[in-house]
């Protein structure tokens, strides 16, 4: 899909519309993506700061869409497990950025090229207007190539069960 396209969508999407969340840019090759959350008075949490849950949802899915649209169809690409760590209050906007590099791409196409389930974790920091780190959120991904695209194309359905 087309990234400017997709951000424009995923911006009306409820979840993200009415939590405050703002995608401002996602590269056209998906490798870079730009999350902001906005304070607003229907996000705040009792104390006035942001709601940990909005700050979570900010970084849900932004690794697994940037990892599916640059390994293509021949992977199953899941969120796994996450979690996260609250640094400080959070307020006014706070900022998530994700980047996919080509080395990491290759190492995680060597790792799954044998047909094997790959459970790798990401990392991201959660930043206010000074680059103060907020939240930390590490979030787990599942890849593994299809049994269609290994090597012969042979099919082994009950491996891909287990996902």
């Amino acid at each position: 899909m087309n990234a400017t396209l997709f951000r424009h969508g995923i911006n009306l999407w409820p979840p993200f519309l009415f939590a405050g969340i703002h995608v401002s840019r996602v590269s056209a090759d998906y490798r870079d993506i730009e999350v902001e959350l906005r304070m607003r008075p229907w996000n705040r949490n009792y104390v006035g700061t942001h709601f940990g849950g909005s700050l979570f949802a900010m970084t849900d899915p932004f690794w697994m869409l940037g990892l599916m649209n640059n390994l293509g169809r021949d992977y199953y690409v899941w969120d796994r497990a996450a979690e996260i760590e609250f640094l400080k209050p959070g307020r006014g906007t706070v900022r998530a950025a994700f980047h996919i590099d080509a080395p990491m791409l290759e190492e995680i196409r060597t790792a799954a090229a044998d047909g094997s389930k790959q459970l790798r974790w990401f990392d991201n920091d959660v930043t206010d207007q000074n680059g103060e780190v907020v939240a930390r959120v590490r979030k787990q991904v599942y890849i593994r190539l299809k049994p269609q695209a290994r090597a012969g194309g042979v099919s082994d359905i009950k491996a891909d069960a287990a996902v």
